[in-house]
């Protein structure tokens, strides 16, 4: 009879900060994995504290009650192995997994590879780990790492197999952007055949702040085939069986470094558990689903995502969205609904004297689409008081960019009124070619508690809408006259983006280069495009920082969102021409 282990992840939503609440799953997809029997259940990284806990850390009772809760999960572990990813505090400040057997604390490993780059600062809170631990765990020689551990080709994978791991199992927080699952399976799988292992990856799910965690996890057998795989965008444990017969005998005349890599990367050390049980009888796991999504469901996947939980975890309950007639607000509305439900989004139409007849009936009409509210609140009346007030201070003056941000400034306080007023949260409408050139107006279009789209370039918020129109909708929701118009503002009569960017198809590959690949200017130029047109771009890109930093929190999509991925001085006088 072939060595079989059963394992179990439990891709889990946490709440960053909210202990109890954590816990208290943790502990119900604790007993869910009993209940089929399970050898290991292992959480996501962090998963007691949620991810990231930030400057959390610095509070002693944040630790203290982290602890606590981990022996309370440990002690909750009997009939099963269970790994979480909890604080450790023994002088310094340690990312770590606990590991329990039948209901006693067995050990606990470290995170040694902390990432500092992008949006991580793990250096700024933990110190590294210097142990490498397998487990015995049920007759299996189990490796336990985390997240980043991973990644290297020489790291705690490679000392824990030439210590005789038959399994990895690694528990993550991995953020999402459009491309990295492919990326991260792609180096698992390499991981898994080239150590000869079957590792098991369990990813966390859910939104925080700006970041969306795909949850997507995943298990590979030895020879680099996935054998299971756990849902995108929602909770999910995954169970599956592994044929540890399957594994071959480590050939110790071909380790994969030397002693003084041992010595840079962590110590060995081997942790008895328990011992193969012969006599425990389980059913037959069903087969399993393995797909996976398209990249345009996980993009579109992580927006809902991100926006629900963004919405859900900040207390609120209902969100009011300005709804132009254009393809951006109508996006964001569709995703909203998606979210929330159509009973907790309200869309407000604020035409002015430039609206056209067709952005007034496409609000309408979408709107009616999704089963929303839709409110009308013309803004000529404070328009007309504006003009007026100011018309003593203007005189004399060529009318320009001022007076047309007077309206996106009217609409921002409306929506901000309205949301005051019932306690729900303004959802705004700018997509990442907007915020890139600094085409939105501060505390007008950008005010409001969350930029839905705001990591999502122009091009892409067509092929959303076009996906959407078409996914589970007997008829399209968007309007195809929304589809068709030329993007506008409407701040002036006959105004079209056109007429002060260049046409999208050409500005977000510049932007996409410029911002999330640090191309230079010569780059650009190098690789054939307008030198007018990357001049402008890199120019905008430059004086808008200071803008940014004043929007709303947005789901990030791409490899480098605007936010805590970029990090430039407001002010500075670099310049690359």
């Amino acid at each position: 009879m072939s060595r079989k282990f059963r394992i179990a992840l439990a891709q889990i939503n946490p709440v960053v900060g909210d202990i109890d609440g954590n816990t208290s799953k943790i502990l119900d997809y604790l007993e869910r994995a009993k209940d089929v029997h399970a050898d290991l259940v292992a959480f996501p990284e962090l998963s007691i504290t949620g991810y990231p806990p930030e400057d959390l850390l610095f509070k002693s009772s944040f630790i203290e009650a982290n602890q606590i809760a981990m022996e309370c999960i440990m002690e909750a572990s009997k009939e099963i192995a269970v790994v979480v990813g909890y604080v450790e505090r023994e002088g310094n400040l340690f990312n770590a997994a606990a590991l329990g057997y039948s209901g006693n604390y067995i050990d606990t490993y470290r995170k040694m590879f902390l990432p500092n780059y992008g949006v991580f600062d793990e250096e700024r809170y933990f110190k590294k780990g210097s142990s490498c631990p397998v487990y015995k765990i049920n007759g299996t020689e189990v490796g336990i790492n985390i997240c980043e551990d991973i990644w290297y080709p020489v790291g705690p994978t490679s000392n824990q197999r030439n210590s005789g791991a038959e399994l990895i199992v690694n528990i993550n927080a991995s953020p999402f952007y459009a491309g990295k699952r492919e990326d991260r399976e792609s180096m698992l799988s390499e991981r898994a055949s080239n150590h000869q292992l079957h590792v098991a990856y369990v990813n966390t799910v859910g939104g925080q702040d700006e970041l969306v965690f795909d949850g997507a996890t995943v298990v590979f057998d030895c020879n680099g085939h996935i054998v299971a795989r756990g849902k995108s965008f929602e909770e999910d444990l995954v169970v599956t069986d592994l044929d540890m017969e399957m594994v071959p005998e480590l050939d110790r005349t071909n380790l994969f470094f030397d002693e003084k890599t041992v010595l840079e990367i962590g110590s060995p050390r081997k942790v008895f558990v328990s011992d193969l049980n012969t006599r425990m009888k389980r059913e037959p796991l069903k087969s399993q689903d393995i797909a996976a999504n398209t990249e345009i469901q996980d993009i579109y996947g992580a927006l809902v995502l991100g926006t629900r939980d963004y919405v859900r975890k900040s207390g609120f309950s209902n969100s009011v969205i300005g709804l132009s007639g254009g393809i951006d607000s109508a996006l964001t509305a569709v995703i909203a609904v998606d979210a929330l439900g159509a009973g907790n989004v309200v869309g407000v139409g604020m035409p002015s004297r430039y609206s056209s007849d067709g952005s007034v009936t496409d609000a309408k009409d979408l709107s009616e689409n999704l089963g929303i509210e839709f409110w009308e609140i013309p803004i000529e009346p404070a328009h007309e008081s504006f003009t007026y007030m100011l018309e003593e201070y203007f005189k004399g003056t060529v009318p320009n960019v001022a007076e047309e941000n007077v309206q996106a400034r009217i609409r921002g306080n409306v929506m901000m009124t309205i949301a005051n007023k019932f306690g729900w949260i303004v959802l705004t409408t700018g997509n990442k070619s907007e915020m890139a050139m600094g085409y939105a107006t501060l505390y007008g279009d950008m005010a409001g508690g969350f930029a839905v789209i705001k990591d999502v370039p122009k091009t892409l918020v067509y092929e959303l809408a076009l996906w959407r129109n078409q996914f589970q909708s007997s008829a399209p929701l968007i309007p195809q006259s929304t589809l068709d118009k030329p993007p506008s503002a409407e701040l002036r009569p006959d105004q079209v983006d056109r007429d002060s960017l260049p046409p999208y198809d050409e500005l977000d590959p510049i932007v996409k280069a410029y911002v999330e690949e640090d191309w230079s200017y010569q780059d650009l130029i190098d690789e054939g495009y307008s030198p007018d047109s990357v001049k402008q771009v890199i120019s905008f890109v430059d004086r808008n920082e200071y803008k940014r930093r004043q929007s709303p929190p947005g789901v990030k999509i791409t490899p480098r969102a605007f936010g805590k991925d970029r990090r430039l001085p407001i002010v500075n006088k670099y310049s690359q021409f």
